[in-house]
């Protein structure tokens, strides 16, 4: 800036500045509208003896997994999984670690492209957090060779998910794939 007049030099660094403070307000707005946004679940259960904040921090990374659930947007994943994720009961096929979910959104939104998970009921215990989701949507998209019709699916699955470092390090889950299964057609009622 040798050649630039005092003054200028001085501008410059004034809009420097307005530009910083503006992008941290920006940054700042969106992570607090970022978390003001993540699902609740419906019912909540904290054990004896976790107090309001252990809760709400236990819980925080759990939100984050509603939130790709419900949305499919994998960012939410990212934040919520840690690096070395496992999981403990891995379908056949599906690559380990936080790609696992992510693999698995993909082909699901694919079948049922409106999908929505709620999270009816959650149970903070331990390091645990235990979910109950409620999956649902319109079979408008394809599963394999099949084409959907545009029918209603809904569904309910149970995670169990280990906290560690503020990130879910494990998750044990089941889900209701019969009856999944049946409403897109490919087993019979």
């Amino acid at each position: 800036m040798g050649n630039l007049p005092h003054n200028a030099v001085s501008r410059l660094a004034a809009i420097g500045l307005f530009i910083a403070a503006l992008l941290t307000a920006i940054v700042a707005t969106s992570v607090s509208t970022s978390a003001q946004t993540l699902p609740e679940p419906r019912r909540l259960t904290v054990a004896p003896g976790i107090d309001a904040a252990a809760a709400a921090a236990m819980l925080l990374p759990a939100r984050r997994y509603y939130a790709f659930w419900n949305t499919g947007d994998e960012r939410f994943a990212v934040e919520a999984l840690a690096p070395d994720f496992v999981d403990l009961n891995l379908p056949s096929g599906r690559p380990q670690g936080p790609e696992g979910p992510l693999v698995a959104s993909r082909a699901f939104r694919k079948a049922v492209p409106d999908l929505v998970a709620s999270v009816e009921e959650a149970w903070v215990a331990g390091d645990n957090v235990i979910s109950r989701y409620r999956f649902s949507g319109h079979f408008s998209g394809t599963f394999g060779d099949r084409k959907g019709d545009g029918r209603a699916i809904s569904f309910d699955a149970i995670d169990i998910y280990a906290i560690r470092d503020g990130r879910i390090a494990t998750n044990w889950h089941l889900e209701d794939n019969l009856t999944l299964l049946r409403q897109l057609g490919v087993v019979s009622p």
